[in-house]
């Protein structure tokens, strides 16, 4: 018995031994040889090759070594072998990408899916994994879900071609949108349903859904309207309010989706104690009458997270740039009452040591310097480096305006700002050519320089040439004529008008003018003009002339000298110049001619517009303006050639151009009339009213386009004013005591609107502007013109 077991014993030890032995044989790799390599070069497989020539393998490192050849993805198999020394090592290359094909994709642009396809690892030139086409599917699905898609279908195949590739071609179903059916809220006792959904951007499908798609499930979109949903409460004070789940069920034939929301209300919550502690740096009843909540009020997130913002700026404003303003509320919910108090922990104040500009290539530093109004050695306020990187973006010299603000090494209370810009195009040279259905072909050339020479100075020079007028104009400005931003301007111009050809009362005017213009900041967004010309002017009457217009040239004369005296205010908020989606702007001018003119007489007007963001890339625009002008001393009235006058495309849209209003008296019915043949024209008035609404959106598909954009459109607009009424029982139209001057009293029932769709483009070749407008009141003589265009400039 015992000598059996020590044989087993000893058998046991032997194998053990001969195991280890086996490990630890190897042998000394004098060389490597690969082969099936077709594409992958023998540098790649070494370089993940755990072994070197002139390196021991040993027996027990061979399959780690096939598992790192194999980890590199390129191979579908990897065996080794020995030669002598000599390491064999056989591979099967996968196949490489030579094509990526996808068809049935509508919704979405094959670019996007590409991209999307390659941060999984499916690309043209890649090595091809068949495990990688489950990714394709999770990835196109949630691509396509994410679009309110869940009926998708998609089909993929993979054919080999010569040279060990393959082509993949991915099939796509795309089914039809999921609407969301409905929205419920479940536990709300408080607020109504109705109200509560107002918070949310999902909707069920309304009438701009197919716009908005508003009606598209998105978790996304679900998720940050349940924290919108949470703000509301909280802003109302239900400080405890809980969304206690959400159900997401789409119905079998993946048209429907239904979502419930369940919600816990809790307790109002009223506010007790209001408190500030910490390092106030700033004299307290400042940072007091920044406090927008206070005792015994209903508790609000919104007004409390304002509070310790306004706390913030007004700190940033005397150098604590970095400051934090923590809120800390104690909440009683025996006594339903919240505690608030705002910690105020300033750190340290900190200066602006050096303001460097770059990128300025063509623009002198004085130009952008001026700009600043963070100063260098001076505390650094967030909202004065704010406003400097706006007024700089404002210049319109640049494409982008950048802005860093690096710590100087070695302190604790300074940095730099640096700002880097990229300059654009300053100055433009333009021919062209356009139509106006009024104005017929209009002939243009300007040269206009914004920043001439980098100085921030503008010169421009301007022909145009059509059936109505010929104009010249040279203009300069300096918009910093003194360092407080006093700007001065000349003005030089010479303007020929056919009344006739501009669809209005048969006169002629040559006008020359010259004068200058000061302009004066109030604010960063307020502005103050004054100016005044020297204008003269010189008045013919048409073959055709009506009966006024010899009268009031007997009263006045043909030839003035006038001495036009300007004032304006305007008050810009918009955030960009052209197509504006949020802000205003209100003007408002005054013009009136100097004692010493031949004529005398003012003119003054007010325009007020507003932009509303509704969604992404859909705005409504409302505007209203009016102008009055009226004679004073020696002139009666204002003088006719300097009328108002409103219809077409930029106003009243759809009636003709300048027909809305009162009309001469050129009537052959009239005995004796000096007209000929022809009907009343118009001869406008010195009351103008205009109204607009307009519900703008880019081109569907094609949003990313900044100079198209449509518009659905409500316009409302009058002329009105004092004319000259002929009696007839006088008998002589050439005799001025024949006419007397008419006063209107102001009548809504005077006032034209219509409604229509327009569009608007800015092409490099001038402005082009389409409408077609349905008039809403058409009345007895109205001259209606439903489509309306015109391309170049605007008489």
């Amino acid at each position: 018995m015992k000598v059996k077991l020590f044989l087993s014993l000893l058998l046991i030890l032997l194998t053990i031994s001969s195991v280890v032995h086996s490990e630890e044989e190897g042998f000394i790799v004098q060389d490597i040889k690969v082969t099936g390599l077709q594409r992958i070069s023998v540098g790649t497989v070494f370089n993940y090759l755990p072994v070197n020539i002139g390196e021991k393998l040993l027996n027990k490192n061979i399959a780690p070594a096939i598992r790192a050849v194999f980890k590199t993805g390129f191979f579908q198999d990897v065996s080794m072998g020995r030669e002598g020394d000599v390491l064999l090592i056989e591979v099967l290359e996968r196949p490489s990408i030579a094509d990526i094909e996808i068809e049935g994709n509508d919704d979405l642009k094959t670019e996007d899916l590409l991209t999307a396809l390659t941060s999984i690892g499916l690309a043209k030139g890649k090595v091809f994994n068949r495990q990688v086409l489950d990714k394709v599917e999770q990835e196109l699905r949630r691509q396509y879900f994410s679009h309110g898609k869940y009926s998708l279908k998609i089909d993929t195949n993979v054919l080999p071609l010569e040279r060990n590739r393959v082509s993949v071609n991915i099939n796509i179903s795309e089914g039809v949108v999921a609407k969301i059916k409905s929205i419920n809220i479940i536990g709300n006792k408080v607020f109504p349903e109705k109200d509560l959904l107002k918070n949310f951007e999902l909707r069920t499908t309304g009438w701009l859904s197919f716009y908005t798609k508003d009606n598209q499930y998105s978790k996304q979109k679900l998720s940050a309207d349940l924290e919108r949903l949470r703000s509301y409460y909280l802003d109302r004070g239900y400080i405890n309010f809980t969304i206690k789940s959400t159900q997401v069920s789409i119905t079998p034939d993946k048209k429907d989706i239904y979502v419930v929301v369940n919600v816990e209300e809790g307790d109002l919550f009223t506010l007790g104690s209001v408190k500030l502690s910490g390092n106030l740096v700033v004299p307290p009843e400042e940072l007091i009458a920044l406090l927008l909540l206070g005792p015994t009020e209903v508790f609000s997130r919104k007004n409390a997270t304002l509070t310790s913002k306004a706390i913030s700026d007004r700190l940033g404003e005397e150098g604590y740039a970095f400051a934090n303003v923590n809120m800390v509320p104690d909440i009683h919910n025996d006594t339903k009452i919240v505690d608030m108090t705002f910690f105020v922990d300033p750190a340290s104040r900190v200066y602006v040591r050096r303001i460097s500009m770059h990128g300025n290539t063509k623009t002198r530093d004085t130009v952008l310097r001026r700009e600043m109004r963070q100063m260098e050695s001076a505390w650094a306020s967030s909202l004065k480096i704010e406003r400097s990187k706006a007024r700089l973006s404002r210049l319109g010299y640049f494409e982008n305006v950048g802005i860093e603000t690096p710590k100087v090494p070695g302190t604790r209370d300074q940095l730099d700002l640096n700002f880097s810009v990229t300059e654009k195009s300053s100055g433009n040279l333009m021919a062209g050519i356009g139509y106006s259905q009024t104005q017929g072909i209009i002939y243009n050339a300007s040269v206009t320089q914004d920043n001439i020479f980098g100085s921030g100075k503008r010169v421009s020079v301007n022909f145009n040439k059509s059936d109505v007028s010929t104009l010249y104009s040279l203009g300069f400005t300096n918009p910093y004529f003194t360092r407080d931003g006093v700007s001065l301007g000349y003005n030089l111009l010479y303007k020929k008008t056919d009344g006739n050809a501009a669809n209005i009362s048969n006169y002629l005017t040559d006008v020359m003018s010259g004068g200058f213009n000061l302009g004066f900041p109030i604010n960063e967004n307020q502005r103050f003009t004054i100016g005044l010309d020297i204008k003269h002017t010189t008045l013919k009457k048409g073959q055709f002339a009506p009966p006024e217009l010899p009268v009031w040239i007997e009263k006045n004369g043909d030839k003035f000298l006038n001495f036009p005296f300007a004032v304006g205010w305007v008050r810009d908020t918009l955030d960009k110049p052209i197509f504006p989606t949020e802000g205003s702007q209100q003007r408002l001018s005054g013009l009136v001619s100097i004692p010493g003119s031949d004529l005398t007489y003012y003119k003054i007007s007010a325009k007020d517009q507003h932009y509303f963001s509704l969604a992404k890339d859909l705005v409504v625009k409302v505007m209203g303006s009016a102008a009055y002008g009226d004679g004073y001393g020696g002139t009666e009235t204002l003088p006719f050639f300097d009328n108002y006058f409103a219809g077409g495309v930029n106003s009243v849209r759809g009636w003709r151009d300048n027909t809305l209003g009162p009309r001469d008296h050129c009537n052959p019915l009239v005995t004796g009339s000096p007209c000929g043949i022809g009907e009343p024209r118009p001869y406008g008035g010195n009351i103008k009213i205009l109204g607009n609404t307009e519900l703008i959106f880019p081109i569907p598909f094609m949003a990313d386009v900044e100079s198209v954009r449509l518009m659905a459109f409500f316009d409302i607009g009058t002329v009105q004013g004092s004319y000259l009424d002929f009696n007839s029982a006088c008998g002589d139209p050439d005799n001025p005591d024949c006419y007397s001057t008419v006063n209107p009293s102001l009548s809504f029932n005077d006032f034209r609107y219509s409604t229509g769709i327009a569009a608007k483009w800015l092409s490099p070749f001038g402005a082009l502007q389409v409408s077609y407008a349905i008039p809403l009141n058409e009345k007895d003589g109205d001259e209606i013109q439903a489509f309306q265009f015109s391309f170049g400039s605007q008489f």
